[in-house]
C-alpha cells in the first residue's frame, strides 16, 4: 500500500491529467466507482407503492393586474457578446477592429478586448506572438495549448520545442522569425478550432501580417494553409508548395509545411518537413 504522500502524489498528477485535457468542472460532490458499480448487482425491481387517493385541491390562477405587461422569460446568461453575436456579424465586427489597429501593440490590445470569440473566456491568456516583427519569416500555427495558454506565447510546449530545432537547422531562431497563431486562444481540451471560431479570428490574423509585412510566410499545418490560401486539400498534398499571399501594395509568397505536433506523432514525416525547411532557406537566400 502506497504511504500518504505517494497517494497524495498520485492524487495530484491524476487531476493535473484532467485539467491538461481542458476539465475544469465537477459534476458531483463525490467521486464514484463506475467500475464497482458495473459489478454490483442490481437492486431488486419493488411494484411501486400506489399513493392515497387524496382530493385534488384547485389550480390557483394568478392573475396580473390590469394594465400589467405580460411576464416575460428569464435572460440568458452569456459572456460579453460571445454568447449572442452571430458569426458573420462577429466577423464583421473583428474586420472593423482589425483596421483600426496601426501598430501590433494596438493590434494586441484590440484583441485582448474583443469579446465576440468565445474562446476567451475559457482560455488562461491571450496568445498573441512571439519573435521579432522585423524579421523576414512569420510562422502561423493554428491554435494555443496548454503550455502556451499558461505562458502566454506560441510553441512552448514540445511543438515548440521542435520548432526550434527545425528553425535552427537552416539558421534561424526567435530574434529572426516571428511567430503567430491563426487562433490566439486555446479550444478547450486542445480541441480544433471551429469554423466560426476561425473565421472570427481570421480578420486579425491578417491584420497581423500586414503590420509584420513579412517575405514568406511559412503555415504549419492544414488549418493555417487552408485558412489563409483558402485550399481544401490536406496538408500531405499542400506541404512543399508555394502560394502567392496578397499584401495591401505588394504580393509575397507562402510556404505550406508541416505541423511540429504532427512529427511528434509520425516522425518519419520530418524528411518532407527537412525538404520544406531546406525550401524555406533558398527562398531567404535568394535561390528559389
Amino acid at each position: 500500500m502506497p504511504s500518504p504522500s505517494d497517494a497524495q502524489a498520485d492524487l495530484i498528477a491524476y487531476l493535473d491529467f484532467h485539467v491538461e485535457a481542458g476539465a475544469d468542472a465537477v459534476l458531483d460532490e463525490r467521486p464514484h466507482d463506475r467500475f464497482g458499480e458495473a459489478d454490483a448487482p442490481a437492486p431488486a425491481l419493488r411494484a411501486p407503492r400506489r399513493p392515497a387517493v387524496q382530493a385534488e385541491a384547485p389550480a390557483r390562477t394568478l392573475v396580473p393586474p390590469p394594465g400589467s405587461p405580460p411576464p416575460s422569460a428569464a435572460p440568458a446568461r452569456t459572456f460579453g457578446r460571445a454568447a449572442s453575436a452571430q458569426p458573420d456579424e462577429a466577423a464583421s465586427d473583428a474586420r472593423a477592429r482589425a483596421r483600426q489597429a496601426k501598430t501590433l501593440d494596438e493590434l494586441e490590445r484590440i484583441l485582448a478586448d474583443f469579446d465576440a470569440c468565445p474562446l476567451r473566456f475559457t482560455a488562461k491568456n491571450l496568445v498573441f506572438a512571439d519573435g521579432n516583427p522585423a524579421a523576414r519569416v512569420m510562422f502561423l500555427g493554428e491554435a494555443p495549448g496548454a503550455d502556451e495558454d499558461r505562458i502566454g506565447k506560441p510553441f512552448m510546449g514540445r511543438s515548440g520545442q521542435l520548432l526550434d530545432k527545425m528553425m535552427k537547422a537552416v539558421g534561424l531562431d526567435r530574434s529572426s522569425a516571428y511567430i503567430g497563431n491563426i487562433v490566439p486562444w486555446r479550444p478547450p481540451g486542445n480541441r480544433n478550432p471551429t469554423p466560426q471560431e476561425v473565421a472570427v479570428c481570421r480578420p486579425f490574423v491578417e491584420r497581423q501580417i500586414e503590420l509584420v509585412d513579412p517575405d514568406i510566410i511559412v503555415c504549419l499545418g492544414a488549418p493555417a494553409t487552408q485558412t489563409l490560401t483558402g485550399s481544401k486539400d490536406g496538408i500531405l498534398r499542400t506541404r512543399g508548395r508555394l502560394f502567392p499571399y496578397r499584401l495591401p501594395h505588394r504580393e509575397v509568397k507562402l510556404l505550406a509545411t508541416l505541423h511540429p505536433a504532427f512529427l511528434l506523432r509520425q516522425p518519419v514525416q520530418k524528411r518532407l518537413a527537412w525538404r520544406d525547411f531546406r525550401a524555406l532557406r533558398s527562398l531567404l537566400d535568394g535561390k528559389a
